[in-house]
């Protein structure tokens, strides 16, 4: 299941976006507008929500999140952005990881 989350999420929509993935959370956040998708098989599931809502993809940037461990990760796809100084799959810019992780421990955890 693949939702858009604005707000703290609560248990039982943890438990549905971690099915999926049977425990870890496939994520996509808008480090402008402070909100994220989670859920789905595929970031780019995430990210054409996310961009259909009207964000813009420069602020779309990808990740997971491990339910059982609380370990976040930054690998995804939708991160390779040469022009943006990111050729990894990886987040590179400490700022922008940061940014990231706020958001997601303040939405899913």
């Amino acid at each position: 299941m693949l939702l858009i989350i604005t707000s703290k999420a609560d248990k039982e929509t943890l438990q549905k976006v971690a099915e999926d993935l049977e425990g870890y959370i496939k994520f996509v956040v808008d480090v402008e507008k402070g909100i994220l998708t989670a859920g789905g098989l595929r970031h780019f599931e995430g990210e054409e929500l996310l961009l259909k809502e009207g964000s813009k993809q420069d602020n779309l940037w990808g990740g997971g999140l491990d339910l059982e461990t609380g370990e976040i990760d930054f690998d995804s796809m939708i991160n390779i952005r040469p022009t943006q100084g990111n050729p990894s799959r990886e987040v590179l810019s400490e700022v922008v990881r940061k940014k990231v992780e706020e958001i997601v421990r303040t939405l899913l955890k």
